[in-house]
């Protein structure tokens, strides 16, 4: 059995050093990797990063990760990666990585995501430059979202899992104000991974949204948003993987 755990939104900083290390340190116990969805700082200043960064090093299961809105906020996310990568963490953008779970192949494809809104309700590369360069960013990050899912299937991965920060789903959102769901996710992200196939995706970001939803595909959605899920991780078993 494969056990993926994952969290997003944990907005750590000075004050917030070692509060969820010691459950990560149960991680062995209950999951064989650690997923994180982004705004995994407050403001995504270096001093932030480097929270995060001792928080996870050194964990005995591997950590994947994508940044979120808020990793970006400082305007230095290179530097927030390069800290984190320094502590050993995979992180996404675009891109997909391979962990082996006792023989398992167990690929993970991620990406920020961005906004854009969701099916008859979204925005499109209509109009000023400003709203066509909105929507051609979520659709780059969608398109490398599919691309690294793709890549992953052909390494004879037995599970794929999309990471986001951004939704690819309305379902997730439900309980925010419906008039923010632009800024919450995009469909474009459920149709990279529904063309290229997945066994689930997790994301953040929705702080006030609902932990289950789906793709139209079929595909599992998971809100992993600490304020969503209400403790350190959530963990998602694939007893079928082989």
């Amino acid at each position: 059995m494969t056990r993926v755990a994952a969290v997003g939104d944990i907005h750590m900083g000075p004050d917030s050093q070692g509060l969820l290390r010691p459950a990560y340190e149960t991680l062995p116990e209950h999951a064989d990797l650690l997923l994180l969805a982004g705004d995994l700082t407050r403001h995504g200043t270096p001093e932030e990063a480097r929270v995060v960064a001792r928080e996870v090093e050194g964990l005995p299961v591997p950590v994947i990760a994508v940044l979120g809105n808020h990793d970006h906020h400082d305007e230095r996310p290179d530097t927030v990666r390069a800290v984190l990568r320094d502590a050993g963490v995979h992180v996404l953008e675009g891109q997909g990585t391979v962990v082996d779970v006792d023989g398992v192949r167990v690929g993970v494809a991620g990406t920020k995501g961005f906004g854009g809104g969701f099916a008859g309700r979204c925005g499109s590369e209509f109009g000023e430059p400003l709203m066509k360069e909105f929507i051609r960013y979520t659709r780059r990050c969608a398109e490398g979202l599919r691309t690294a899912l793709e890549e992953l299937a052909e390494q004879d991965c037995a599970v794929r899992v999309a990471l986001t920060h951004f939704s690819p789903v309305p379902d997730t959102l439900a309980g925010e104000p419906p008039e923010i769901y632009p800024f919450l996710g995009s469909y474009l992200l459920a149709e990279a991974i529904d063309a290229a196939g997945a066994d689930l995706a997790v994301h953040g970001h929705a702080h006030a949204g609902t932990e289950h939803g789906m793709t139209g595909g079929g595909v599992p959605v998971r809100n992993v948003a600490q304020p969503v899920i209400r403790k350190a991780f959530s963990v998602y078993s694939f007893p079928d993987a082989a």
